[in-house]
């Protein structure tokens, strides 16, 4: 991949982009839900523009507020969020993406890490200062516990947002030079997969799924039935007697195969 792209140099000279935007929403998700965005922060981090949406906004527009073209990476930290958010907004999603999650994944994978592999984590590794862990998780809650803010919650909560986006900028300057782009353009595309995935969930026949769980009894008796056509359970004194178990305590017995 030529490493021209980013006629800025400087700083971002080992990033292959013309233009770099670090990502982050806000969102609510409960019970596996789609994400429903609360807020959007972007920064681009060649020309400092940035970019601060609530919901209100980010729901009146057809796409994202940034160019998405091949001169363009979108960076996030768990980028698969980020993604299923533009999905849900009905965004045209980034042609490219750095996920900075699995880049730090896959340059410590095997390694005990004290602090997680959260952003903060991942921050704190490479000797990034980051926001206080009881603020962040303060924040959560005023994010994840209501549905509507007044004015000065709407403001703590982008600035909030934009604190993320800030360390994300961190992170990215620090592992700029050891990403292998080829590769983390092609686990980026998978996260974008992965949003994908997670969004339309795993298809289940509803009718036959409820006939299962209602006959689960008689199955379970005709399955015990079967294993003690051909099996016997031992007793400590070795007296043979029939397995006569069931649900999960039948993996503690000692089965052996009868012979024929």
């Amino acid at each position: 991949m030529d490493l021209s792209h980013n006629q800025d140099g400087g700083l971002w000279a080992a990033v292959p982009f013309r233009r770099i935007w670090c990502i982050d929403f806000e969102f609510q998700a409960g019970g596996g839900a789609r994400p429903h965005p609360v807020c959007m922060v972007a920064r681009e981090v060649v020309t400092n523009q940035v970019v601060r949406l609530w919901q209100d906004e980010l729901r009146s527009l057809t796409r994202a507020p940034f160019d998405l073209g091949s001169d363009v990476v979108v960076v996030a930290y768990m980028a698969a969020a980020e993604i299923g958010c533009f999905l849900e907004l009905g965004w045209h999603l980034p042609e490219k993406i750095l996920d900075l999650f699995v880049e730090h994944r896959t340059e410590t994978n095997g390694r005990f890490l004290p602090m997680g592999n959260g952003m903060l984590g991942a921050l704190a590794l490479r000797g990034r200062p980051h926001i206080d862990v009881g603020h962040k998780e303060a924040m959560r809650s005023l994010i994840l516990d209501r549905t509507t803010w007044n004015l000065a919650e709407r403001k703590a909560i982008l600035d909030y947002c934009e604190s993320d986006v800030d360390g994300l900028v961190a992170l990215l300057e620090t592992m700029a030079t050891l990403v292998d782009w080829p590769r983390a353009l092609l686990r980026g595309r998978y996260m974008s997969s992965v949003a994908r995935m997670e969004r339309n969930g795993v298809p289940v026949d509803r009718a036959l799924y409820r006939t299962f769980v209602e006959q689960w009894p008689k199955i379970r008796s005709r399955l015990i039935e079967e294993v003690d056509r051909d099996y016997v359970r031992f007793t400590p004194t070795n007296r043979p007697r029939r397995a006569r178990a069931s649900g999960p305590k039948c993996a503690n017995r000692r089965l052996t195969h009868r012979s024929k």
